[in-house]
C-alpha cells in the first residue's frame, strides 16, 4: 500500500517523485519503460505498479537514480501516540456530552494530526495555528493532556466565562493558541506572518497550521500560500484535514478541490500526501519526506470524518449534531476497540 507521495516543486524536466510503502521508500526521477524493468525485481514489483500510475505515458523520461531507503516510524513511538489518541478522544467526546454541543466530527478527523503535533512532533518553542477552528475540542484536549494548558481548563469547556469557548479564543489568554480561529481562511495567514517574524526577531522555531477542506475554499488560503512561497518560509508546515465534508455537504459537491496535491505544488510547496491521514505511521512518513524540503511543506491528510465512531464516519450530519446518552455510549464502546491503536 502506498502512504504518500512527494512531488518536489519548481524542477523542469524529469519528474521527480517519492513513493512511501510500509517498510522502505523508493525515491526517483521516473520514466515508464525504467519502471517496466524495475517491474521484473520482485521485491519491487508491487510499488513498481504504482509507480505507473504517476508517470506521463510517452515514456521518453529517463531513470536517473533510484535509491531505497528504509522508512519505518519507531513502533514505541507509535505505541505512545495511540495510546495518547485513545485518551483524547474520550476526553472530547466527554467535553462535548458535557456540553450538548456539536462539531463532534470535525475534531476526531483531525485528532490523530494535532496528537503527532502535540505529543511527537512540536518542540517547546514551536507554535500551532488550527485555522479549522470549528474543532476546537480537540484542540484543547491535546494541548491540556500534552501539557501546554492546564487540564482543570477543560471543565469550564463551552460555559459562561470560560476561555474554552466552541472556537479557540482571541483573548490571548492561553499562550499556546496565538489567535482566535473559526472564521475560516484566516489561519494560514496568521501562521505565516508568526514564521515571517523570525526573520526580524532572530527566534527559531517551526510553526505548524491545521487547515480544513472548508479553509481550502477561501481566497485568503491562496494569498497566504502565494505569500509563503514567495517568502521561502522554510519554517512553515501546513497540514490540511481533507476529510471529504464540510459544513453543507460533500466537498466534492460544493467546490471539489482536487487535483489538490497539483495545486499547492504548483504554488511552490513541497508537497507529500498521508493516504491514511488518521494513521500515525502514514503521517511520520508524510512528514519525514518533506522535512528537509527549503520551501514551506505541505502535508495532505486523507482522513474520515467522524474517525472510529461508526455512525458518525463521512457523515454531513456530524459536522454539527450533540450526541444523546445512546449516541454518547455506542461511541465510549466503539472507542476501546484495539483496532483502533
Amino acid at each position: 500500500m502506498l502512504h504518500c507521495k512527494q512531488i518536489i516543486p519548481g524542477f523542469r524536466g524529469p519528474r521527480i517523485i517519492e513513493v512511501l510503502g510500509p517498510n522502505c521508500c523508493f525515491w526517483c526521477v521516473v520514466g515508464s519503460e525504467e519502471i517496466r524493468r524495475l517491474s521484473q525485481n520482485l521485491q519491487f514489483s508491487h510499488l513498481a505498479d504504482k509507480f505507473l500510475l504517476l508517470v506521463d505515458g510517452s515514456g521518453e523520461i529517463n531513470l536517473y537514480d533510484f535509491v531505497s531507503l528504509t522508512s519505518n516510524p519507531d513502533q514505541n513511538d507509535l505505541k505512545r501516540l495511540a495510546q495518547a489518541r485513545r485518551r483524547c478522544a474520550a476526553k472530547i467526546l466527554e467535553l462535548y456530552k458535557m456540553a450538548g454541543a456539536g462539531h463532534i466530527g470535525s475534531s476526531l478527523s483531525c485528532l490523530e494530526i494535532l496528537v503527532d503535533l502535540c505529543f511527537g512532533r512540536m518542540e517547546k518553542d514551536d507554535v500551532l495555528v488550527l485555522s479549522k477552528g470549528h474543532a476546537a475540542a480537540a484542540l484543547y484536549t491535546t494541548l491540556s493532556l500534552s501539557d501546554r494548558l492546564p487540564e482543570t481548563e477543560l471543565s469550564t469547556f463551552y460555559k459562561d466565562g470560560t476561555v474554552l469557548s466552541a472556537h479557540p479564543p482571541c483573548s490571548g489568554a492561553i499562550r499556546a493558541i496565538p489567535f482566535g480561529t473559526g472564521s475560516l481562511g484566516h489561519g494560514l495567514g496568521l501562521a505565516c506572518g508568526i514564521a515571517f517574524s523570525c526573520r526580524f526577531t532572530g527566534k527559531s522555531f517551526k510553526v505548524f497550521a491545521v487547515l480544513s477542506d472548508g479553509d481550502c475554499n477561501e481566497g485568503s488560503t491562496w494569498e497566504a500560500v502565494l505569500f509563503a512561497s514567495q517568502q521561502k518560509l522554510s519554517a512553515l508546515t501546513v497540514v490540511v484535514d481533507l476529510n471529504g465534508v464540510q459544513g453543507i455537504g460533500y466537498t466534492k459537491n460544493i467546490l471539489n478541490l482536487e487535483p489538490i496535491v497539483d495545486k499547492w505544488t504548483s504554488f511552490g510547496f513541497a508537497v507529500a500526501v498521508a493516504e491514511d491521514g488518521n494513521n500515525f505511521g502514514s503521517l511520520s512518513r508524510a512528514h519525514e519526506a518533506v522535512k528537509n524540503s527549503p520551501a514551506p511543506r505541505c502535508i495532505i491528510a486523507r482522513t474520515v470524518k467522524g474517525h472510529g465512531i461508526s455512525y458518525m464516519e463521512n457523515r454531513v450530519e456530524w459536522h454539527y449534531l450533540p450526541m444523546n446518552e445512546e449516541h454518547y455510549a455506542q461511541a465510549l464502546s466503539e472507542l476501546a476497540d484495539p483496532r483502533l491503536d
